[in-house]
C-alpha cells in the first residue's frame, strides 16, 4: 500500500464498515452497497494488505491481529478525512449528521429529556445513536472512535481524551414511606439493619457508596443487584429495601409513588458527571457544537439541596 495513487480509497470505507459490523451483509446495508460488491472489496483489501483481515469462526467473522491493529487508526484517518472535506462552518439548522453517544441509563434519564427537544427545534437533521456500557468500556470506545461522546462518571483517562464537567451530583436514600412512618430518615444503625438494592453493571465491583461505608467501618447487606437506574426506584415501594441513589433520579414527588426520600446517614463524596471525547474531534465544528450544546444544558444547574 505504499503507492496511494494506485489505491481506491473507498476500500478503506468498506474496511471500516466490515470491522465495525463483522458481517458482510450488515456492512453492505450500512454502505448502501450490494453484498457481492462488499465481498469483492474485501478480496481486494486482503490482496492489498496481504492479510485475511476477517476470518470465519463459529459462524461469525473475527478480525485478525492485523485488522485489530488497523481498526483504530483507520477510524481516526477517516474522521480526519471527513473533517478535511466537510464544509467550513456549521449550521445546525440545515446540517445532516449522525452522532454516536454512549451513556448509562442514568445519563439517558438526566441528559436526553433536555437534549432531544432542543435538537428537534434547532437541529432537526442531527441524528443520535445512543448506546450503553460501563465507564471503562465507554472510555475505550472513545479511544477507538466507536463513539463520538461518552457521558458519565470517569476517573483515570488516556491523555488523548478530553473531559468536561457537566454538573456535580450527590446521593439520596429511598425507602417505602410506610416503613419509615413519621421518621424523617434513618440513623446509621437502622440503615445497616435493612437490606439494600444496588445499581451496578457488575456485582463484583465495589460501588462508591460501599467504599464510603467501609471508610466509616461499616458494611451493608446487598439483597438486590440490578443494572438499571431507571427501574430501581419502582422496585422499592412495598418492600423493606433501601436504595441509595443519585439524587436526580429519585421521583419528583416521592409520596405519590409510596416512597420517602431521606439523607444518607453517613458521608458519601459527591461525583462529577462529565462528557468525554477524543482530542482528534477538537477541530470538528459539528462535534464542537454538540459538546457545547450538551454543556449548555447544565450551565445553570446547581447541586441539589
Amino acid at each position: 500500500m505504499n503507492n496511494l495513487a494506485g489505491i481506491d480509497l473507498n476500500l478503506l470505507v468498506v474496511l471500516d464498515a466490515l470491522l465495525a459490523e463483522r458481517h458482510v451483509s450488515r456492512a453492505a446495508i450500512r454502505l448502501n452497497k450490494s453484498q457481492p460488491a462488499v465481498s469483492h472489496a474485501l478480496g481486494r483489501l486482503r490482496h492489498l494488505l496481504d492479510d485475511p483481515l476477517l476470518v470465519r469462526h463459529g459462524g461469525a467473522l473475527q478480525p485478525t491481529m492485523r485488522a485489530l491493529e488497523i481498526a483504530p487508526r483507520l477510524t481516526e484517518a477517516l474522521e480526519r478525512m471527513h473533517d478535511l472535506l466537510a464544509p467550513s462552518g456549521f449550521d445546525p439548522a440545515t446540517a445532516r449528521r449522525s452522532f454516536r453517544l454512549a451513556m448509562s441509563d442514568y445519563g439517558a434519564i438526566v441528559v436526553l429529556p433536555r437534549l432531544l427537544p432542543l435538537l428537534r427545534r434547532r437541529a432537526p437533521g442531527i441524528d443520535l445513536h445512543v448506546s450503553q456500557a460501563g465507564r471503562e468500556a465507554m472510555a475505550a470506545q472513545v479511544m477507538d472512535g466507536e463513539v463520538d461522546i461518552a457521558i458519565g462518571v470517569f476517573h483515570a483517562l488516556d491523555k488523548a481524551v478530553r473531559r468536561q464537567r457537566l454538573f456535580e451530583e450527590d446521593y439520596a436514600c429511598l425507602s417505602d414511606a410506610a416503613l419509615l412512618g413519621k421518621a424523617a430518615g434513618m440513623d446509621i444503625a437502622a440503615y445497616l439493619q435493612r437490606p439494600h438494592a444496588l445499581v451496578a453493571l457488575r456485582a463484583d465491583v465495589e460501588s462508591e457508596i460501599d467504599v464510603a461505608l467501609a471508610a466509616a467501618g461499616h458494611k451493608r447487606r446487598i439483597a438486590l443487584v440490578l443494572p438499571h437506574w431507571g427501574v430501581a426506584p419502582g422496585l422499592i415501594a412495598g418492600t423493606d429495601l433501601v436504595l441509595t441513589i443519585a439524587r436526580r433520579l429519585h421521583p419528583a414527588v416521592p409520596a405519590a409513588s409510596g416512597l420517602a426520600a431521606f439523607e444518607p446517614p453517613f458521608a458519601i463524596p459527591s461525583f462529577a458527571f462529565q462528557q468525554i471525547w477524543h482530542r482528534r474531534r477538537d477541530g470538528d465544528a459539528a462535534h464542537q457544537w454538540l459538546r457545547e450544546t450538551i454543556a449548555g444544558l447544565f450551565e445553570s444547574l446547581q447541586r441539589l439541596p
